[in-house]
Order: C-alpha cells, then structure tokens, then sequence
C-alpha cells in the first residue's frame, strides 16, 4: 500500500476531531486539512482556523453547504415524512451525506491521499461517511482512527488532549457530546448514558424550557408549494432562512424536544436526547397539508413507506439505488401539496388548528352533516355488503368446522 502523504479530515473541533488531528499527524507523518462543513452551526465554527492549525493541521477548509444541506436534504426528507423509529427527525443522519458530499469534492480539489473521520467503531456515523465515501469515489482510502487506536473512551480522549496541549471543550465534568446543525442539536454519551436519567435543564441551547415558556400561544401560518415550505406568515423565505426564522420562533415556546432510546445500525441500543424545533413545525405542517391534498391510497402506500426510507436514512444509505428509487416516487406525490396551514405553538407543543389548499380534496359539501344534494347515503348499504362479503365467507368456514 502506497504511503499516505495528505489526508482530508472531517474536523469539526471537538474533543475527538481535534485529537485525532494530532494522532494523524504522529502516526502517519501526513500532511492534515482539517475540513469543516458549514450545515448550520452557527458561534461553534468561530476560532476553528485557529485552533486547526495550532492543532497541527497544514490547511483549512470550510465550506458553506447550508443551502444545499436544507434544499437537498432536509426538504426531501421532510416530504418522505422521514421519522425514525416514530420520534427522530434525522438531524445527524441528513447531515452527513451532505457533509461526505463536499468533503469528496476537497478530497479531488488538493489530490488527498485519504479521508479521515472521528466516528466510533460503535455508532453510525461510521457507515453514513464511508458509503457516501465509497458511492462517490470506489478507491477512497478511509482512516476511522477510533477503530485503530489505543485510546478507548473519551475520557482518554481528554487525557491526550491535556497532554499535548489541545484546548477542547469537553470535561470530566461535562462528558456528553453535542452536533449542531440547521436542523437540529443532539446530545449523547456520558451522563445522558443512564436511560433512567432525566437531562439537566441547563442542557439545552435551542429550545426554552416549555415550563418557563411565554404563557401566551403563537399562532403562525406556513405556506407550501410543491411539499416544501416556502412562506411563514405570508412572507417567503428561502431554505436556510425559513428553517433558522422555525428553530427561533419554535424554540421560543419549547416546541422540539424528543428524549429516546434508538436502535442503532449496529446493533446496540443507543439513548439521545435532540431539540428540533423548526423541524417538528414543518413536520407537522407537511401532514397536514397532505392531509387534504393527497388521495387516501396515496397517504396509505406513502405511509407505509416512512418506515422504509427512514430505516435507509439512518443506516447511510442516502445515495443507495433504493432511496433515490422511493425519493422519485414519493416527489411525484407533491405537485399538489401545496397551501397554508395554521398552527398553534404553546408551551411544548404544536398544534394543527387550520389548513386550505386551492388543490384541496375535502369538500364541504360532500362531507357535511346538513342535507346535500351530492351524495346518497342509502350507497353504503351495498359498499358495506361487499367489504363485509370475505369477512363473511371467513366466517362461514369456520361455523362449519
């Protein structure tokens, strides 16, 4: 195997990254370009430039793939329905194909010899980067320094990190591991490992604790065309600012905390603790509007497929044939989703309360308790005789025996 001259880390200057920086370095003799995605996380970029290349790194590279992470990720997600497991809006596992899509172009941009992550041999993450990595170059070489050094948990991390002098802002006293992005903020590890723990209240940065959250309700109106959303109160926003102006509004009034054990690709039960404010509003809303725009058996076999695609999302397989099969699929379902809806944000929660399409199905008139003039109630006899027809054979079958 020939030598390894440059690798392309995916730096984010956290305690892990920032270590693992420095073993590259030490272990491998190579130059390091520390790569940073800009996908929304806002003060925790500040100063990373400087502490990259006083953590030993040759260059450093950031790029701005917000509109692209929300655009293309996000929004696509969102029309899927996307939720893991009943309750997880996939903040992390949205990010990280977009993330492994503009580390590849630096990858060919400087002619790396290798790409780097600070994955765990334990997580997701690990397989979300490398097959993006292997989907968009075959030959990449992949260095995943958790599964090849000796360091075993974070608080050897911490110790190395003291060692040779790395400012990082994990602690002993403060061990849990946070990964913001536009659509959300996660937490995982250390205390929050004790499923039965309840998180400090002092933990969370997006979202106002819903107790102490404004005692009156926020009424908002969201507009969609086409499955995603394009207006808020009648003012139109692109992505980036339509899912920031969501996470601060939401935010305020506690709207966005989820608190679950997941079940990771590997294996293992994992507990996170995530605040996706913007996100749980356009979740929300996007049913919503389906709800009245979307033909029945369209929401049945749409429904049907969250799980699916979800599970495909979360295991790393954004760019696999079968996403991008179901992706086609469910956009073609959109052209109609289009309209307002209503909702109510108030200490926590988010509440539907309204919602109008000019392609909408429901029809007062067909619907209506009143007298109408469009449908003949006496139809259902027959429709009732012939859904009962195989129920009553089944039945007459079993009487025999």
């Amino acid at each position: 195997m020939n030598s390894i001259k440059k690798v392309v880390l995916a730096y984010s200057g956290g305690l892990d990254t920032s270590v693992i920086l420095r073993w590259l370095i030490e272990t491998y003799g190579c130059e390091v370009v520390a790569w940073c995605a800009d996908v929304g996380q806002a003060e925790e970029l500040d100063g990373l430039e400087k502490k990259a290349l006083a953590t030993g790194a040759a260059t450093y590279v950031q790029k701005d793939l917000r509109e692209t992470f929300v655009k293309d990720f996000v929004y696509p997600a969102f029309r899927a329905n996307a939720l893991y497991e009943g309750e997880y809006l996939l903040g992390t596992s949205l990010a990280r194909p977009c993330i492994i899509e503009g580390m590849m172009n630096t990858v060919k941009d400087t002619g790396a010899d290798a790409i780097a992550h600070g994955a765990t041999g334990k997580g997701n993450d690990q397989v979300r980067f490398e097959l993006g990595a292997m989907f968009l170059d075959p030959d990449v070489r992949v260095i995943a320094p958790w599964r090849e050094w000796k360091l075993k948990s974070r608080s050897d991390c911490i110790a190395y990190a003291q060692k040779h002098g790395i400012p990082v802002s994990a602690s002993s006293e403060k061990p849990y591991s946070m990964d913001r992005n536009l659509l959300h903020l996660s937490f995982e590890g250390g205390i929050l490992e004790d499923p039965w723990s309840e998180p400090n209240r002092d933990m969370f940065i997006l979202t106002k604790d819903p107790e102490e959250a404004p005692n009156a309700p926020r009424y908002i109106e969201l507009t969609f065309e086409n499955g995603d959303p394009v207006a808020l109160d009648g003012e139109r926003l692109g992505p980036v600012a339509m899912l920031s102006k969501l996470n601060e509004v939401a935010g305020l009034h506690g709207v966005g905390r989820v608190d679950l054990v997941e079940s990771r690709f590997v294996g293992m039960k994992s507990r996170g603790v995530y605040e996706t404010p913007g996100g749980t509003v356009i979740a929300k809303a996007h049913r919503a509007m389906e709800s009245i725009t979307l033909d029945r058996e369209q929401i049945r076999i749409k429904d049907s497929l969250v799980p699916e695609y979800s599970t495909l999302v979360y295991r790393g397989f954004w760019f696999s044939p079968e996403r991008v099969m179901l992706q086609k699929m469910i956009d073609s379902t959109q052209d109609v989703v289009s309209g307002t809806v209503r909702l109510k944000l108030y200490k926590g929660s988010v509440q539907v309360v309204g919602r109008k399409s000019e392609r909408t199905l429901y029809r007062e008139d067909v619907v209506t308790f009143e007298a109408d003039d469009v449908y003949n109630q006496a139809d259902a006899t027959g429709f009732i005789r012939l859904n009962a027809l195989r129920l009553k054979l089944a039945a007459l079958r079993d009487k025999r025996r």
